[in-house]
C-alpha cells in the first residue's frame, strides 16, 4: 500500500502557524505578537550560558533577511535599537539653516528629532496627500513614513521620490508600520528606517536602517563604537579601530536577547511571499470596512481607523475581549497574517455595525 504525502504547507500557511491562536489581536499597528520560534530561541538562550559567537551570527542573519524584504543588499544595511536614533545620525550631516518637509500629523519619532536639531534647521508640514505638491527647490529633505501610524494611509512613493528627485531633496522613509505585510523597495530612497516590532513580530530593541550608497558616503559615523569596526571583535580598545567600509560602521551594539528573538521571526518573513501576505491582510481590512459601512481608502491598507473622539467605538472593542487602540482621535485596528475573518466578524459584532 502506497501513503501518499501530504502536500507542503503554503508560505503563508506556514508562517501563520507560526502564531497559534491570535483570537481578537488587531494591534500589530502597536505591537507585533511573538512567533513560537522566537519564544524558543529567546528562552533558549535565557536558559543556557551567553554565546558571544551565537549573537553575532543571530545579528548577521536578521539583517540579511530584513535586507531580502526590503530588495537591498545586506551591505547597505545597519542595526540599531530604535529608529529615532537612527534618524538624529542623518540629522546630524545636514548643513545649517536646511529645510525638512514632513507630513501633517506624522508619528513624534520622525518629526521631534529635527524640531530639536537646533541649527537652525527648519520645518514644513503639508497634508500626506499633497506631500509631493509641497516639494520645491528650498527643500532639502523630506521624512515621512510609507504607511501614517494615525490612519493608516499608505504614501504614493514614486510620485513623493520623483518630485523630490527633480529638486535634489534626500527622501528618508520610514517603514515601521509597512515592512512585513506589504512589499517595500528600499531602493527607491534615501534611507529607510524601520523597527522591527511590529509588522514583523520582532522582539523590541531591533531597527535596521537601508542606505543608499550615495547617501551613506555623506554622513558622519557619530554614533561609531566597537561593533561599527569592520572587524567588532579587534575594535573593541583605543582609537586605531578601522570602521566597515560596508554600513555596518553606522551599527550599535545590538541588543543580543532582542536579536536572537528576532531572527527566525525575520526570517520566516523574508520566505513569504509579501505580494500574498498583502492580500490577506488588506483582504481582512476591506471586509471590516464593508460591514462597518468605512469607505474604501484610494490605496489598500491592513490599518483601519474611524473618527472615534469619545473613545466609545475603542471600549466596545475592548469590552468584547478585541485588542484595540486608539490614536489622535480616532479608533484602530489592525489585520495582520495570523488574523481571519472570525476577527473580522467579532470586531464587528462588537461594533453594533
Amino acid at each position: 500500500m502506497v501513503t501518499a504525502l501530504a502536500a507542503p504547507a503554503d508560505p503563508l500557511t506556514a508562517l501563520r502557524a507560526e502564531f497559534g491562536t491570535a483570537a481578537g489581536y488587531l494591534a500589530a499597528c502597536t505591537a507585533g505578537l511573538p512567533m513560537r520560534a522566537t519564544r524558543r530561541a529567546v528562552t533558549a538562550d535565557l536558559e543556557g550560558h551567553p554565546d558571544i559567537a551565537g549573537y553575532s551570527r543571530a545579528v548577521e542573519a536578521s539583517r540579511a533577511s530584513f535586507a531580502s524584504l526590503v530588495g537591498v543588499d545586506a551591505a547597505s544595511v545597519a542595526i540599531g535599537s530604535q529608529t529615532s536614533v537612527q534618524l538624529s545620525l542623518l540629522i546630524a550631516a545636514l548643513p545649517a539653516e536646511a529645510t525638512v518637509l514632513v507630513p501633517e500629523h506624522e508619528f513624534s519619532s520622525l518629526v521631534l528629532p529635527f524640531v530639536h536639531a537646533g541649527r537652525g534647521i527648519r520645518i514644513r508640514t503639508a497634508p500626506l496627500s499633497r506631500l509631493a505638491d509641497a516639494i520645491s527647490e528650498e527643500i532639502d529633505l523630506v521624512a515621512f513614513s510609507l504607511v501614517q501610524s494615525a490612519c493608516g494611509h499608505v504614501a504614493d512613493l514614486d510620485v513623493i521620490c520623483d518630485a523630490a528627485g527633480a529638486v535634489g531633496a534626500r527622501v528618508v522613509c520610514d517603514a515601521t508600520q509597512a515592512v512585513g505585510w506589504m512589499p517595500v523597495d528600499a531602493a527607491r530612497v534615501d534611507a529607510l528606517l524601520c523597527h522591527a516590532y511590529k509588522w514583523l513580530c520582532c522582539p523590541r530593541g531591533v531597527a535596521f536602517m537601508a542606505l543608499s550608497a550615495d547617501y551613506a558616503r555623506s554622513l558622519t559615523p557619530v554614533q561609531a563604537g566597537w561593533y561599527a569596526g569592520e572587524d567588532p571583535w579587534s575594535s573593541c580598545y583605543g582609537a586605531d579601530a578601522e570602521l566597515a567600509a560596508s554600513a555596518r560602521r553606522f551599527d550599535v551594539s545590538p541588543a543580543w536577547q532582542a536579536f536572537v528573538g528576532a531572527e527566525p521571526a525575520l526570517r520566516a518573513f523574508a520566505r513569504v511571499g509579501m505580494h500574498q501576505v498583502h492580500a490577506h491582510v488588506t483582504g481582512l481590512a476591506a471586509s471590516f470596512r464593508s460591514q462597518t459601512g468605512l469607505d474604501d481608502p484610494e490605496t489598500p491598507t491592513a490599518i483601519v481607523t474611524w473618527v472615534d473622539p469619545d473613545g466609545a467605538d475603542l471600549a466596545r472593542l475592548q469590552e468584547a475581549g478585541i485588542t484595540a487602540s486608539g490614536r489622535n482621535g480616532r479608533a484602530r485596528v489592525a489585520f495582520h497574517v495570523f488574523n481571519d475573518d472570525d476577527d473580522v466578524e467579532r470586531a464587528v459584532a462588537a461594533l453594533g455595525r
